[in-house]
């Protein structure tokens, strides 16, 4: 057995058509000379989002809560009800719901000291949820 495996293995590097892996140095060497580009990374933009998304950030100073989101695929300008999907957000507090904004940066003011879970939903001009919310926890200092 060994010398079969010694005799496949020297036929190949006399011949220079294999390595020790077994793999062509010929179409390794086209692989590299031949990638003029380097190979392509996809990074999402949520601009360019397929499909209807919800990213949120968050920021706590004091008892207020500044939030900022990115929502791709529908809008929160009634005068767009033509082009595109058009929506509001519902704000729950500790599962109350709290205010409806129809912006995508707001504050929360006045939130009492402690945990408080907070959750965001965008749903159409009609309460119809679109399927998009997001939860999270803030945690108000005293």
């Amino acid at each position: 057995m060994l010398k079969v495996l010694y005799l496949f293995l020297a036929a190949g590097i006399f011949s220079g058509t294999s390595n020790l892996h077994g793999t062509s140095k010929v179409t390794a060497e086209k692989q590299f000379v031949n990638r003029k580009e380097p190979a392509e990374v996809y990074k999402p933009n949520p601009q360019d989002h397929p499909f209807p998304a919800l990213f949120v950030q968050h920021k706590i100073k004091g008892d207020h809560v500044f939030i900022e989101c990115i929502v791709t695929g529908i809008t929160f300008r009634e005068t767009e009800q033509a082009t595109q999907k058009v929506g509001k957000m519902i704000v729950w507090i500790d599962g109350k719901r709290n205010s409806v904004v129809d912006s995508a940066a707001f504050i929360i003011k006045g939130l009492k000291p402690g945990k408080h879970k907070i959750k965001l939903e965008v749903v159409s001009l009609q309460n119809v949820p679109y399927g998009l919310d997001k939860e999270f926890m803030v945690n108000i200092p005293e």
